[in-house]
């Protein structure tokens, strides 16, 4: 049975790098010192900290945020429901919505092939 998209879960997702999220002053710097708009830093910081996370779902629940993700690319969706509602520890503004999550989910999709 397959799970219907849901942007509450892909902000569930990116909850780790939210101010709201608790303390903890070694992952604030991890964030902060990345360029969230290089792809290659954004793909190192999700390696780090968004990785570890995503494995501890189940297979489901990663299929759930890879089809959501995928969904709403597919749709055109900018991504406003996730961005507009989270303060981060990003040191830049997020330039390109759409080009981060396609990130994220190329990312999400290699962690679920290589384990």
């Amino acid at each position: 049975m397959k799970n219907k998209p849901s942007m509450s879960i892909i902000r569930g997702l990116l909850f780790t790098y939210d101010i709201e999220n608790t303390d903890d002053l070694e992952r604030e710097k991890i964030i902060a010192s990345k360029d969230i708009n290089d792809e290659r830093e954004l793909s190192e910081l999700f390696d780090e900290l968004t990785k570890p996370e995503f494995l501890l779902y189940t297979k489901i629940e990663q299929e759930w945020f890879i089809d959501s993700i995928d969904h709403y690319l597919s749709i055109n969706d900018s991504f406003d429901a996730v961005f507009k509602t989270m303060t981060t520890y990003f040191s830049t503004p997020v330039n390109n919505q759409r080009e981060f999550m396609q990130i994220l989910l190329s990312r999400l999709k290699h962690y679920r092939s290589t384990h």
